[in-house]
């Protein structure tokens, strides 16, 4: 059965690699959506072994009893292709104006703006390009956030809760190393952010503020003018040597309280676990994001 779809439907991604535990619930939370467009569910399976196809046949008729349209493709080759060709091709098959992914992967290490929370046009999607195909080990989503970062694109910001997300020990995420996601993040600081300021402070002289400082290339590591903290331990030591570095002298890094630091700051400190006192700590200095501050945590 077919419908058509119109100018304000969505068509929402779902790439599948033997999701049979929980592809149940996956497909319910479709079922279950309160949109009042038409809307699409476009799956690709990747080439499962499990029970993943009877599930998904399953579902067909029920979601397009409901109204919702499934279209259904994938291969059968011994060895999937990983997450980045199944999003591909799923959108591919795909036909509606807007795109939702719908990710059985959560990604640990990466972006805060996680993937199942992306909502996008076809256009934009198609001016940034494809996903990375490179298969296990790679974080295709991190990539094309970047990319689409590089090409202008913005980020809006929902303040409610929309997504009920599982975290279990098959994820896909887990194929990705966390060294390769910090490199990546590291690399695209200094190549986006960084050369708009002569000079920065790292907000957290704690362990990730120290990680970034020493990850950063020689050029970047030289504009760091301050760590800054409210942890008095810290503060009191007064600076950060830096014993790998093969400068010499090495180099010392001042420690300073947050009041005393100055802008730019490159945060390294997790939000929503200080009881909000590190979020009134930074509205306290009347600074706008992307201009004076950014974060990386």
């Amino acid at each position: 059965m077919l419908f058509p779809l119109k100018n304000n439907s969505k068509s929402v991604i779902l790439p599948v690699h033997d999701a049979e535990p929980w592809l149940d619930e996956c497909l319910r939370s479709v079922w279950q959506q309160d949109f009042e467009g038409s809307m699409e569910l476009s799956v690709f399976n990747d080439a499962s072994k499990d029970k993943s196809m009877t599930i998904i046949e399953k579902w067909k008729v029920k979601l397009e009893d409901s109204g919702i349209l499934v279209v259904i493709g994938g291969h059968s080759s011994p060895a999937p292709r990983g997450v980045g060709y199944s999003k591909n091709q799923a959108v591919a098959q795909s036909s509606g104006p807007y795109l939702c992914f719908l990710d059985s992967a959560f990604t640990s290490h990466g972006p805060t703006v996680i993937m199942p929370t992306w909502f996008c046009s076809r256009a934009w999607f198609s001016h940034v390009g494809l996903f990375d195909e490179g298969g296990q080990g790679v974080p295709e989503d991190l990539l094309f956030f970047y990319d689409h970062l590089r090409k202008g694109g913005g980020v809006v910001r929902v303040d409610q809760s929309l997504l009920l997300y599982r975290y279990h020990p098959r994820a896909a995420t887990h194929s990705i190393l966390e060294t390769t996601i910090w490199s990546h993040r590291v690399r695209f600081l200094e190549e986006w952010a960084l050369p708009r300021w002569a000079t920065f402070t790292i907000w957290n002289a704690g362990r990730q503020g120290r990680r970034l400082y020493r990850s950063l290339t020689p050029g970047a590591r030289a504009k760091v003018v301050a760590f800054c903290d409210v942890d008095e331990n810290k503060i009191k030591k007064g600076f950060y040597c830096y014993e790998d570095s093969k400068e010499r002298p090495k180099p010392r890094v001042p420690i300073v309280h947050f009041r005393d630091a100055r802008p730019p700051f490159v945060i390294c400190v997790k939000l929503d676990l200080t009881g909000g006192a590190f979020e009134d700590n930074l509205q306290s200095l009347n600074l706008r994001e992307g201009r004076d501050f950014l974060h990386f945590s």
